[in-house]
């Protein structure tokens, strides 16, 4: 049998991260501070520890998938966190943190003798659950080629960003930025459309086979939307927080980013008019009660 691999954070991603891992031949040590997604977790095959540290004090290989930098830091770094367990020797952060606590949990981690790597993810539950995500992994090259099996049963597109720690972080944030943005403006043209008379599900279409189409307009809008499920699997606090990341690393770096934080706008409404929790997929709420439309499938308008 091989080694045992911890994994910390049993959410929407992490969760069906496990159940890849265990389907790929891994024992995994789980813990999270949710019983139920524990119990499910155990249900699929993978043995609960009731603290970060005593998944680490088994696992030389533990990887966190965390909501927030605050908990990630915790996780890695408070009394009885993973920084105490023993056996650790790589530590592997999927979350989405910002290069600056990535480059500080790695500075923590080692003078224990832990190599960090930072390794965010990007495809969504679906890509979760079909092993499909993208994977971006900076730090130590010869670590990430160590883990680079266990990354491959989560993620077909892995790729080494860089020896720096921090450079897959930006590179996610990048990437969610630019996803956020998209979709903000997609919501606007969306509900311009719906005013101006057009059907949905026609404009959407037509779109996604044309050249405004996006990940945002064929994943959030073609379905999570179009049928009201708004079921795309992100919270929009989670994007709302990457946007936020990702515009503090560019004011580090002396940019502006007008564009950018205009869209940034779009969120900071979603999230004050009570969709914090809410999907992703759900924004086109606000851009809808501006243009007094919905955008549903005709279908349903024929039911």
């Amino acid at each position: 049998m091989t080694a045992p691999l911890g994994f910390i954070g049993l959410g929407a991603m992490g969760a069906p991260m496990v159940r890849r891992l265990l389907g790929a031949g891994h024992q995994v040590l789980v813990h999270d501070v949710n019983p139920v997604a524990v119990a499910a977790a155990v249900s699929a095959g993978a043995s609960a520890r009731p603290s970060p540290a005593a998944v680490a004090a088994e696992a030389a290989t533990v990887l966190v998938s965390l909501p927030t930098p605050d908990v990630v830091q915790k996780v890695a770094l408070a009394p009885g966190g993973l920084a105490e367990g023993a056996a650790l020797r790589t530590y592997v952060d999927l979350s989405t943190t910002g290069a600056q606590v990535a480059v500080a949990v790695a500075e923590g981690l080692a003078p224990r003798g832990v190599t960090a790597l930072d390794a965010p993810v990007s495809g969504g539950v679906a890509g979760a659950e079909a092993g499909t995500l993208s994977v971006m992994a900076a730090g130590d090259r010869a670590a990430f080629d160590a883990v680079r099996p266990v990354l491959e049963a989560i993620g077909s597109n892995t790729v080494f960003v860089g020896p720096q720690v921090g450079l897959g972080q930006t590179l996610k944030l990048v990437n969610n930025l630019l996803a956020a943005a998209t979709w903000a403006a997609a919501c606007e043209a969306f509900a311009m459309g719906a005013k101006a008379g057009l059907d949905p599900e026609l404009m959407v279409g037509v779109i996604n086979k044309s050249s405004g189409r996006s990940f945002a307009t064929e994943r959030f809008a073609e379905g999570p939307v179009l049928s009201r499920r708004f079921d795309f699997g992100f919270r929009m606090e989670l994007m709302a927080k990457d946007m936020r990341l990702a515009l503090q690393e560019a004011e580090a770096l002396g940019l502006v980013m007008p564009t950018s934080r205009a869209a940034q706008m779009l969120y900071g409404l979603a999230m004050s008019g009570g969709l914090a929790k809410g999907d992703i997929s759900e924004l086109a709420k606000i851009t809808e009660g501006w243009s007094g439309t919905e955008l549903v499938a005709s279908r349903r308008n024929e039911a």
